[in-house]
């Protein structure tokens, strides 16, 4: 690790916000030293509590975050938010800039807010999210909030991330069904029934808690079921009460959060494959020959992706 990376550990260690922007953008971009980075800041990470907020586009959810994140600084706590924004075909950068929106929130004393792209990742995280809500915690946040650009079929993604799930509903949109095609009544531990002074908020409710007992484990803590009115900070004080007390009861050395680790580190490995292969097909040329080998018809995808995996295979073989 060089002496610049050196200088923004130590920085950020020593409270420099400034500093913790940096270092986030550097891990964020994949800078060169990055992973020894990530490697120095893990064993003080493990304190803060991941909370993850996620819902159907419109569902208000920028806004109940920055709700949440204010009545936990009322509380004494100090707030990280990892805002995740669609990706810009272009620059692959976020989209809707929720710290724009946060503004307000942003202000507060203890509160970092950040926006993230997706770069297409599914579910709306990636693991560079997964490194950032690391790198706050270590900076000594007592809580991270991860806010996902929305859920969809198979887009769970945040639940492998978090130790607590809040899925937001808004009447009108149909998310009672909605959280049937999106697999959220296996990921949420709280549904919050948001813009609860709409017309048909009390049928979301009853459509959710249908769905429970459709879906019902007698064994498993069924989830919470809150309505907030956000714009006007009407429910917020209690969704935190009950969000505080239900991360009292989680065990954070479950077989839940044994999967969550592999998940990442699968991912991690993947992903370091994957990067390896593709400098070295920059260095050389490689990608261009194998597509000419394929358009030729010397060649298939399948030969050429199991030759270029054979040395990973043979590693593994020798053990």
């Amino acid at each position: 690790m060089d002496s610049k990376w050196r200088q923004l550990m130590t920085d950020m260690k020593s409270g420099s916000v400034p500093a913790l922007s940096r270092l986030i953008t550097r891990v964020e971009s994949r800078e060169p030293g990055w992973m020894e980075a990530m490697q120095e800041i893990f064993p003080d990470t493990g304190k803060a509590r991941l909370i993850g907020i996620t819902g159907s586009p419109g569902a208000g959810k920028s806004t109940l975050t920055s709700q949440v994140a204010c009545i936990l600084v009322e509380q004494g706590f100090t707030v990280g938010i990892i805002a995740v924004d669609p990706s810009s075909p272009f620059s692959g950068g976020a989209l809707l800039g929720d710290r724009i929106r946060m503004r307000d929130v942003s202000c507060l004393e203890g509160v970092f807010v950040r926006s993230m792209a997706t770069r297409g990742a599914l579910g709306g995280l990636n693991q560079s999210a997964r490194d950032v809500a690391k790198i706050m915690d270590a900076f000594g946040k007592d809580f991270v909030l991860i806010e996902t650009v929305g859920v969809g079929q198979d887009e769970i993604e945040v639940v492998k991330t978090v130790d607590l799930v809040l899925v937001i509903c808004v009447p009108g949109q149909g998310d009672g069904i909605q959280a049937i095609k999106a697999g959220v009544l296996e990921i949420a531990n709280i549904f919050v029934v948001n813009k609860a002074d709409r017309e048909g908020a009390d049928q979301v409710v009853l459509d959710i808690e249908t769905m429970l007992e459709l879906g019902s484990d007698s064994d498993a803590l069924k989830p919470l079921i809150i309505k907030t009115i956000a714009t006007r900070g009407e429910g917020i004080s209690f969704l935190v009460d009950q969000t505080l007390d239900l991360l009292k009861t989680l065990d954070r050395k479950d077989a839940w959060q044994k999967n969550r680790i592999q998940e990442e580190l699968i991912g991690l490995v993947e992903k370091e494959i994957v990067g390896l292969i593709k400098k070295h097909w920059n260095e050389t040329g490689g990608l261009d020959r194998a597509v000419n080998q394929i358009l030729d018809g010397e060649s298939d995808p399948y030969s050429i992706a199991q030759k270029v995996t054979a040395p990973v295979a043979g590693f593994f073989k020798q053990k």
